[in-house]
């Protein structure tokens, strides 16, 4: 064989040998061995060279950042030295705040265990880092590109630098420059020096900066004289200083500055630092009342909270909005407001004895909330917190402690119309359709048993309209409606309409129906909004704007897309006009304005609600009894020397009496619910049979009752269906069936539908 050969068949022997892939590599362009494709740019020493290449490249970057951004010499004290400027609509100042209350103390004057508390939830490797943790700084990053938050992971040294040189401002290049002089300033200052700084720079709420002004606001102590339960508090304080302080707090804020105070505590036995059966014993000590700053008088302070409160939620700091320097307008029109303010003093106020805690003890435990809205634009015209920050903290107007009551019905009633609901027979769910008013009636259909009182236990017979039910609030027909329609259903459309998914909202229970979750006057404001504005989603908005040379504020969308149907809505609201003309709300009726709303009472008399609105304006009263001091729920029974006092009496003439101020010499006008369905607002025609009980749900008064076949006004005549009788159920110890019949088709009104406004 000569050698040609022999080389061309060891040739063939290895091509056999080797991998497909690989034999068809030497075929190719190159010759045997060498790659082809894509794959030729991915080999393992150009990925290692890119690599290294970037990792110089940014090392290189970060040694001219580090240079090229100098240690600023002085302290900013431009963001310290500005006020915030609160307006109201017509541009008139209302309030400025953000006066500096700050004493700087020295570190010896603080208790090292405190000291040992602020570095124990903010920093904890404070006395090994250089400045930075480039753990949390990566932890950071990756949380605002995953969206759990904005990037967070600062050290001691970082938020000191932030404070003292920096602005509260978010931005990527504000932040770079603060990871390069926190390095720079690790390099020139002692750890102790630097830990100092940080506590006198802080912002802990209450207008205090530096935590000798929080010692004093929180706990009328100085700073040395701070046991370590309070300064864990006040080290739990500073990362929401608005929603973590005790005095104002709602129940998650109080339930989130707990977490925070007892990881205070618990980080420090973790270090080393505290005794664990010392830690066992220690307790959330109450801080003292807030004292109010110059300016806060009457409601102002609650209006800056509630402005403050939707900064929060445009994400907008409470440190960035104490630095300074904001120009906010409210939509407050100050004319509305003082109409409110006096309405409260002459319908409610002026008849309690606050200081007869003998003879009229209720007095003192009455609270009174407020919030109007305009439907068409969102805009919070007017609020009533209580009697100020010096006697009340928190605004009653935004508590969101105590249920609403019967003024949640009209919601169920609403999703019965949005999802088509029947009756347990199979009758759709109208204003004519029938059921059972009986009191103490068992629910059908419920898998949880429930069989509600009506209001002073009246019954309203076998047969009673949905509209009658409504007038006169009849629990029993209520509770039978929420099953049919089904509670999650109810519930979907609640949320729909702006109510809160707290904590304690029952999912699957019938006694729903009576309003038995938390709501505020705020929200529920925003739900009969929608109701009035054809159930286009209506979220209220005190903000009308907000500007600042470092900080970008965006008000909220306060009108937004149709939430329910128009006819659901205008349906809604031709059934409240029941209410105020023939029912419970009767009190509020007035021929200067076309009014729908509803009553609310809640169980032992603990809160009374009024929700009403005519189409240019929606306001919502609340009266609660709280316990002085201890912030009991207790009975409003008794107030002003009376007897009941639910949501006909204070609320609502405090809710008339403020709309026909602001309503005087508007040329005021009808509802327009010409897509409501027929039957709504029609004549009552049932009177009830009262027994001696006494009820603790929702009302009517004790004192109305239906008239009998009078005619309800509405705006122009419209036909309306007559209710037909269908068979009731056949008494049983446990129903299983259920009178809940619906309309016959259209017969001619009982009555011609009159004006008479």
């Amino acid at each position: 064989m000569g050698r040609a050969e022999a080389r061309k068949a060891q040739q063939q022997r290895g091509a056999r040998r080797a991998p497909s892939g690989r034999a068809k590599g030497a075929k190719g362009k190159g010759g045997a061995g060498k790659r082809s494709g894509i794959r030729r740019f991915f080999t393992w020493r150009k990925i290692l060279g890119t690599f290294l290449g970037l990792i110089l490249l940014m090392m290189a970057g970060a040694i001219i950042l580090y240079f090229s951004v100098d240690e600023p010499t002085d302290p900013n004290e431009s963001a310290t030295l500005q006020s915030n400027t609160y307006r109201y609509s017509d541009g008139s100042v209302m309030a400025r705040t953000g006066e500096m209350n700050r004493e700087i103390v020295p570190l010896d004057k603080i208790p090292e265990d405190v000291r040992t508390a602020f570095i124990a939830i903010e920093n904890k490797s404070f006395y090994e880092d250089r400045g930075i943790d480039v753990m949390g700084v990566a932890r950071g990053l990756f949380n605002t590109v995953t969206g759990k938050g904005k990037a967070g992971g600062s050290t001691i040294t970082q938020q000191y630098v932030k404070n003292y040189y920096l602005t509260q401002d978010q931005s990527p290049t504000r932040k770079l420059r603060e990871l390069v002089i926190s390095l720079k300033v690790d390099q020139r200052l002692e750890k102790h020096e630097i830990l100092a700084g940080y506590l006198n720079t802080n912002f802990y709420g209450r207008n205090a900066y530096g935590i000798q002004a929080a010692a004093q606001a929180f706990y009328g102590v100085d700073a040395d004289k701070l046991t370590l339960e309070q300064g864990a508090y006040l080290a739990a304080v500073i990362q929401a200083p608005s929603q973590y302080d005790l005095a104002t707090a709602g129940p998650n804020g109080k339930r989130l500055v707990n977490i925070r105070f007892n990881a205070v505590l618990d980080n420090m036995v973790e270090m080393g630092k505290l005794d664990p059966a010392k830690r066992k014993a220690m307790t959330l000590p109450e801080p003292i009342k807030p004292k109010p700053r110059p300016g806060m008088d009457g409601q102002k302070g609650y209006l800056i909270q509630a402005a403050n409160d939707e900064m929060n939620e445009q994400k907008i700091t409470d440190a960035q909005i104490a630095a300074g320097g904001w120009n906010i307008v409210l939509n407050i029109d100050p004319k509305k407001q003082a109409a409110l303010e006096t309405a409260v003093q002459d319908e409610l106020e002026s008849k309690l004895d606050r200081k007869d805690t003998k003879n009229r003890p209720q007095d003192q435990s009455v609270q009174a909330g407020a919030t109007s809205v305009d439907p068409k634009t969102g805009a919070i015209v007017a609020m009533y917190g209580g009697q100020g920050l010096a006697e009340k903290a928190a605004s009653n107007a935004l508590r969101n402690d105590y249920q609403p009551g019967s003024t949640f019905k009209p919601i169920v009633l609403a999703s019965a119309l949005e999802n088509n609901a029947t009756t347990q027979d199979g009758k759709p769910i109208t204003p004519n359709a029938l059921y059972d008013g009986t009191s103490k009636r068992q629910v059908v259909g419920s898998k949880i048993p429930f069989n509600p009182q009506n209001q002073d236990d009246k019954d309203f017979g076998k047969e009673i309209t949905v509209q009658d039910a409504t007038n006169f609030s009849v629990n029993s027909v209520y509770a039978q409606m929420i099953v049919d329609v089904g509670p999650p259903a109810v519930k979907k459309t609640a949320l729909a309409l702006g109510m809160k998914d707290r904590e304690g909202w029952p999912e699957d229970k019938p006694a729903m129906s009576l309003g038995t979750m938390s709501a505020n006057t705020l929200e529920m404001a925003g739900v009969y909004a929608t109701l009035d504005n054809h159930g286009k989603k209506v979220t209220p908005t005190i903000i009308k704007s907000a500007e600042h040379s470092d900080g970008e504020f965006t008000p909220r969308q306060a009108v937004g897309a149709q939430a329910i149907s128009r006819q659901t809505a205008d349906t809604v609201t031709k059934v409240l006009t029941g209410v105020v003309n023939d029912g419970s709300g009767s009190k509020v009726k007035s021929s200067a304005y076309e009014a729908a709303g509803k009553t609310g009472t809640t169980e032992s008399n603990v809160a009374g609600w009024f929700t009403g609105y005519t189409p240019e304006l929606v306001t919502v009263v609340a009266m609660f009894g709280e316990e002085p001091g201890t912030h009991k729920q207790v009975t409003l029974t008794g107030t002003a020397g009376g007897g009941r006092a639910g949501g006909s009496s204070f609320p609502a003439e405090i809710w008339k009496a403020y709309t026909l101020a602001v309503l005087k010499g508007v040329n005021t006008s009808k509802f327009d619910v010409s897509e409501a369905e027929m039957g709504a607002s029609q004549a009552p025609s049932r009177s009830p049979s009262p027994t001696p009980s006494q009820s603790a749900s929702s009302q009517p008064p004790a004192s109305s009752s239906p008239p009998a076949n009078s005619p309800s006004p509405t705006p122009t005549p419209t036909p309306t269906n007559t209710p037909t009788k269908s068979p009731t159920p056949t008494k049983s110890p446990t129903p299983t069936a259920t009178n809940t019949g619906g309309p016959k088709p259209p017969d001619p009104p009982l009555f011609p539908q009159t004006d008479r406004r």
